[in-house]
């Protein structure tokens, strides 16, 4: 090779390397931000767009924040009208973009028409577990159900009585707790509409992608798996919960209250939901250890 084409070849080269390192420094001027200052913009971001769908006010809707995929999950029945939907969207404005909205079947309803069956006011429930403080037993179900009435009973008649109210909260909350008026009576089971019964021994936080199963009066014993957390349910009327953990198991009117649980540990109260246990639908579960704290019982 002669010296000339040697001196052409390294010009060439080193333009190359030129260009290479311009393109690497405009990279590095573009490179997105750290992971942290993504989160940060993220978080706040999605907290804006839950809290514009809150005000948006549409009943038959629910959402969480879905942070592996950085939107704000929004579940519609089918009362809810495409203009309403359109409703949400813009409430949201320039964080419409982390909306994901989908489509349940049904009404989103709370359920109420309560593992076994509980009386009161003419409406009927399912019980969640049995606790207690102390010497003391409880049972604890849906606020929903208990804020229909003050003494409850264990057949339609209202002969047999369970126990009286002794706290409730709905909405915002979800759940109630009612004093055993015969305390042998309190199971510390769920019951698994087969004959057996499941023994619950501990309470615990649900999490994404959980099997559950859920027990109660008018469907028995359902499964299914956790989809949601911390969601957010409109029910009409100012009936507002937050917290909630969402599922695809099915449930029906009179499984209100009624025990989500995953083997022995107790994990939620069957708050409401969409559909039936023909179809499939959304049920939503207040979180069973809000409750314990609340009232300050625990399982036994």
């Amino acid at each position: 090779m002669n010296r000339s084409s040697r001196r052409s070849r390294i010009t060439q080269s080193s333009r190359l390397l030129a260009v290479l390192g311009a393109f690497v420094a405009a990279s590095a001027l573009t490179a997105p931000t750290s992971s942290a200052q993504q989160a940060q913009v993220t978080a706040s971001a999605l907290t804006a767009t839950s809290s514009a769908v809150l005000q948006a006010d549409v009943a038959g809707s629910a959402w969480y924040t879905d942070q592996a995929t950085g939107k704000v999950v929004v579940t519609v029945d089918s009362t809810v009208s495409p203009s309403e939907i359109a409703t949400l969207r813009k409430a949201a404005g320039d964080n419409a973009k982390n909306l994901r909205i989908e489509r349940t079947a049904g009404k989103i309803n709370k359920l109420i028409a309560g593992g076994q069956a509980i009386y009161a006011g003419g409406g009927r429930c399912s019980l969640g577990f049995n606790v207690r403080s102390g010497s003391t037993y409880y049972a604890l179900t849906a606020g929903h159900c208990t804020n229909i009435g003050s003494t409850w009973y264990t057949n339609s008649a209202n002969t047999t009585v369970l126990g009286t109210r002794a706290g409730t909260s709905f909405p915002t909350n979800d759940y109630g707790i009612i004093r055993h008026s015969n305390a042998s009576a309190a199971d510390g089971r769920v019951y698994l509409y087969n004959g057996s019964y499941r023994d619950i021994t501990a309470a615990g936080n649900a999490y994404v992608g959980q099997s559950v199963q859920r027990s109660g009066s008018t469907t028995g014993l359902r499964s299914g798996t956790v989809t949601g957390l911390n969601a957010t349910v409109n029910y009409g009327n100012g009936d507002i919960v937050y917290g909630l953990i969402q599922t695809n198991v099915c449930a029906e009117p009179g499984d209100s209250g009624g025990s989500m649980f995953s083997g022995s540990t107790a994990l939620g109260l069957t708050s409401g939901g969409s559909g039936n246990c023909t179809s499939g639908g959304t049920t939503f579960f207040q979180p069973v250890t809000e409750a314990l704290s609340a009232y300050g019982v625990s399982i036994f």
